[in-house]
């Protein structure tokens, strides 16, 4: 891709992610004078009062445009699968969202905070790694860059928007039907069947399909990510996912254990000065991070920063961000913004 002042833009999908870039790419004022949106079907999109005309995707859309924004329509018939190496072939650099290609060797899975580096390996596909992923490793690389981790057991809970807009919908209807007086088989009532269980006044431990070891995908993504972003294949990484009833925001709650002996104060110091971390830690006062107050914000934010009382080296933290913006949209805009530079 040839660096120039301005360049041109293609967005692909206009859901809930692909609305978030396109918001995302104005607020950061991204060096674009031409901003595109490809979808299945042709249509008008008001983002924020600004319409954009949602183009019928195909190869040939990809004339002209110098970076793609795939917002993550995976599998086999999904847009980055179907059109991706379309758009390299016309000169267009790509930067996905999905897990197609988060794995593949010769694609760079990049948090800018933690390995912008990667960025120069691209072949053509950048891939953006999975929400869940994002949040947890640009918490954990200052830590893991000053006083080594050698251990990661995470359990994260993940907001009804992580997947996707079905899902906010499924949760409003369900929350609209049991304030209505009815609770019982709520699910099943429901026109809006997104995940495979009630999500309105529960939770449950299952993002993703069970595969090795009876761990889910979503719990797959977060070690093997996790592996390939901090270029440490020994780190040992557990994870249980659960999904809650909450529109956005994911939370995590993340206990390490360091090679090197560190306090919680010398985390809360380091943490405090991190790249796209923000430290909220005074519990006595109800000060930690929480998914209200996380919402529409690009940072990762971090608390209940406390040791292990009993395992030497051990810490917790609880760990909060917007998933559809540093979780997805943002990440992969700030992948672009390194592009251009």
């Amino acid at each position: 891709m040839k660096l120039k002042n301005k360049y041109t833009v293609a967005v692909i999908g206009a859901g809930v992610v692909g609305v978030e870039m396109l918001r995302v790419l104005k607020q950061r004022n991204f060096p674009a004078d031409n901003i595109r949106v490809f979808a299945r079907s042709a249509r008008p999109l008001d983002v924020d009062g600004t319409i954009y005309n949602v183009e019928p995707i195909s190869a040939e859309a990809f004339d002209g445009v110098d970076i793609a924004l795939f917002a993550g329509t995976e599998g086999e018939k999904g847009a980055a699968v179907t059109f991706a190496q379309e758009a390299v072939k016309r000169g267009c650099v790509v930067i996905d969202n999905g897990a197609d290609f988060r794995m593949e060797k010769d694609v760079p899975l990049v948090v800018p905070e933690v390995n912008a580096g990667d960025v120069k390996k691209h072949k053509g596909i950048i891939a953006n790694p999975n929400c869940s992923t994002i949040q947890m490793v640009v918490a954990l690389w200052p830590i893991h860059k000053k006083f080594g981790i050698k251990r990661i057991i995470v359990t994260t809970l993940q907001a009804s928007s992580g997947a996707g807009k079905g899902a906010v919908e499924q949760l409003k209807e369900e929350l609209n039907q049991i304030q209505a007086g009815g609770f019982n088989n709520v699910h099943t009532s429901v026109s809006n069947k997104s995940m495979p269980q009630q999500l309105a006044y529960n939770v449950f431990p299952q993002i993703g399909g069970f595969t090795d070891g009876d761990y889910t995908s979503e719990e797959w993504k977060l070690v093997k990510e996790t592996h390939k972003i901090m270029h440490d294949n020994k780190l040992k990484v557990s994870a249980t996912t659960v999904r809650v009833p909450v529109r956005t925001g994911h939370s995590e709650s993340v206990y390490i254990e360091t090679k090197k002996p560190v306090t919680a104060a010398q985390i809360k110091k380091l943490l405090s000065k991190a790249p796209g971390v923000i430290l909220v830690d005074d519990p006595k006062t109800g000060l930690y991070p929480m998914p209200k107050d996380v919402e529409g914000k690009d940072e990762t934010f971090v608390g209940r920063i406390r040791n292990d009382a009993f395992v030497k080296n051990g810490l917790w933290l609880w760990v909060v961000a917007d998933n559809l913006r540093k979780g997805a949209a943002t990440n992969a805009v700030q992948i672009a913004e390194i592009l251009v530079k």
